[in-house]
């Protein structure tokens, strides 16, 4: 004997879950296993029924109350042709979720199928940091569902139309009696469309879709950076019974750059320098967006010293502004040395003043001195 399920598994929450909770749960299952979703699929039909019948019981305090302590045996104590024959799916209906809504507020009868929009796309495209930088043209190919052809999106091969639903007389639902109840829900056989393909189209199976590569010119604007999602209006898949198109996203990637880093919208650049350079100070190149441009190193500058450039960074995706371009310096120490240049080093080391010529140095030692001697 096959051991029934229990209630709260089978909408996976625990018996301590508020109603708030099993509501919740039980419209995400409902709409999981919903025929539009499922495409008519047998075995999710009958999921739906035990998350109808599990809903029905444990959305009402009393009956949850009985389940609880009895288990399925109380549900003897609701009282035959009381609302545990009916309610949102009770035992015995595979009545689809929305349907409900239209037993219980007089929104049901004949309706087809409404038209959905279609399935928006996703694509990662990669670009440089100077393309990011300063805004750029790209064409994309991109693989998605377009009208067949062939068959103007019927489904029907040439020379034959859709025809009728022979279950549903072409209404897109069916009616089914439930107790005292009339309940109306998707034809099974048509999935609401109202019609049925008698004749499939050869290319597309009847579907009225194919799938094929589509070439697309995307322009990217100044300042974008990973992360930037551009959005590119009914470039997505055909929407179903006449429903709108899609949307296509375009999620930017902006590929690491040798030269630049980006912190907002201004751009770092590590420049190393000689030691004379730093100390007597020097006029170098420096790279930019734009070329190059001069920058003047004053004498006695430090490792790590920064210097900015005024409106060379990237610009603001709105357009609003510049961003700087910021220069770290290293001071670079030589590692081959000639004799000579090692004799000029010892002797420039001998006649320097550390106290005037090292001002770093000179406040660590204070430091060190203060730290030991208290």
């Amino acid at each position: 004997m096959t051991k029934e399920k229990d209630f709260y598994e089978i909408l996976g929450v625990s018996r301590t879950a508020s109603e708030e909770e099993i509501r919740k749960a039980y419209l995400k299952l409902a709409h999981k296993y919903h025929p539009d979703k499922t495409g008519g699929d047998k075995a999710a039909e009958e999921k739906l029924k035990e998350v109808n019948e599990a809903y029905d019981t444990l959305k009402n305090p009393q009956k949850r109350a009985q389940y609880d302590r009895f288990g399925r045996a109380g549900e003897q104590f609701a009282g035959a042709g009381g609302f545990g024959d009916f309610g949102f799916g009770g035992a015995g209906t595979d009545a689809p979720f929305e349907d409900f809504f239209d037993v219980l507020f007089g929104r049901g009868g004949p309706r087809r199928r409404a038209a959905t929009p279609g399935n928006d796309l996703e694509y990662r495209l990669t670009v440089t940091f100077r393309e990011a930088a300063a805004g750029t043209k790209k064409t994309i190919r991109l693989a998605r569902m377009e009208t067949c052809s062939d068959c103007s999106g019927t489904g029907a091969a040439a020379g034959s139309q859709p025809q009728a639903c022979p279950e549903c007389g072409g209404s897109g639902q069916v009616r089914r009696v439930q107790g005292f109840f009339s309940i109306t829900q998707t034809c099974g056989r048509c999935r609401g469309r109202g019609r049925v393909i008698t004749r499939p189209c050869s290319r597309c199976s009847g579907t009225g879709r194919v799938r094929v590569q589509r070439d697309l010119a995307v322009e990217l604007p100044a300042g974008v950076d990973t992360g930037t999602r551009l959005r590119l209006a009914g470039e997505g898949e055909p929407g179903d019974m006449g429903g709108p198109r899609g949307d296509l996203y375009i999620f930017v990637e902006v590929a690491p750059d040798a030269l630049f880093e980006r912190d907002g919208n201004d751009i770092i650049c590590e420049i190393p320098i000689s030691f004379p350079q730093a100390a007597v100070g020097a006029t170098i190149e420096v790279p930019t967006l734009n070329g190059k441009a001069e920058l003047k190193i004053p004498a006695g500058t430090q490792s790590g010293t920064l210097f900015r450039l005024r409106g060379l960074g990237v610009r603001d995706i709105r357009g609003y502004r510049h961003g700087d371009e910021i220069i770290r310096v290293h001071v670079e120490t030589p590692t081959k040395l000639s004799a000579k240049q090692k004799e000029l080093l010892k002797q420039f080391q001998e006649q320097s003043d550390i106290e005037a010529a090292y001002p770093l140095h000179r406040r660590f030692m204070e430091k060190l001195k203060r730290t030991f001697t208290g």
